[in-house]
C-alpha cells in the first residue's frame, strides 16, 4: 500500500506521540494552505 492509499497519510508530518491539540494544529494549517492555492 502506498503512501497516497493510507488513511492516516495526512498525518505523516505529525511527530510520533503528538496530541489532540497537535495534531487538530497540524490539519488546520494544512487546510488553510490548501484554500489558499
Amino acid at each position: 500500500m502506498s503512501d497516497e492509499e493510507r488513511d492516516d497519510a495526512h498525518l505523516a508530518d505529525v511527530e510520533e506521540g503528538a496530541g489532540c491539540t497537535e495534531i487538530w494544529e497540524h490539519l488546520s494549517e494544512r487546510r488553510e494552505r490548501e484554500q489558499s492555492d
